[in-house]
């Protein structure tokens, strides 16, 4: 079902960027905003959900411990929708009214992707809580194999021995598949070498925000 958001009536633009932990996220924002930033435009970067969901402990539950007893995932979907309510109206409403580039690690994609992956199929709120958000220009998905995405992950060192669901970890990439064919995402394999991908990224950067405002 597609996401009836508010459609972006600012001169910024936002890019936002999901997919599994270890897909290249990071990479490709990273490179993206120095791509951009050479080119003379102003960037903002943020996440979502904000560091005060992330170290709770409620969202650190479902995040690092085996078993989630006491807790029911639906108050952490409402606690972190919430968060990005928040997030949207008064951090990046107000750098998009700047004319500013915004580009989001993760955005409420991420929040329908983790209910359906764990079975909150049926739940309608998460379609109703949606239609203040805005809606992004340009909508990343990155795709990776499951056992690649958590392979990267093992090579952080703060995360080589933390706890990963992994019939979640499927669950969630077929979700975003689904959600981005759904929301006019773009999705790209991010199993190939960094600069092949972001070729692709900026493609993308250019055809559907940049327009002719650079020539490539």
């Amino acid at each position: 079902m597609k996401l009836n958001m508010t459609k972006n009536k600012y001169p910024g633009r936002l890019i936002t960027f999901c997919g599994l932990d270890g897909c290249g996220k990071t990479t490709m924002i990273r490179m993206l905003n120095t791509y951009l930033q050479q080119k003379g435009y102003n960037i903002f970067l943020t996440k979502q959900p904000t560091d005060f969901v992330r170290q709770s402990p409620l969202f650190r539950n479902f995040m690092d411990e085996v078993s989630h007893d006491g807790y029911d995932y639906r108050s952490l979907s409402l606690f972190a929708a919430s968060d990005r309510l928040q997030h949207t109206k008064y951090v990046i409403e107000p750098q998009l009214a700047q004319g500013n580039i915004v580009i989001s690690d993760r955005y409420f994609y991420s929040c329908l992707a983790n209910l359906q992956s764990r079975g909150y199929r049926k739940d309608q709120w998460i379609y109703e809580v949606v239609a203040p958000i805005i809606e992004p220009d340009l909508a990343f998905f990155l795709d990776l194999d499951v056992e690649k995405a958590v392979e990267r992950v093992r090579e952080r060192s703060n995360e080589r021995d933390s706890y990963i669901d992994m019939p979640l970890q499927y669950a969630l990439r077929e979700a975003y598949l689904k959600i981005a064919a759904e929301n006019d995402g773009v999705v790209l394999s991010s199993d190939k070498n960094p600069q092949e991908c972001f070729r692709q990224v900026i493609s993308e950067v250019v055809k559907r925000i940049l327009m002719e405002r650079i020539d490539l």
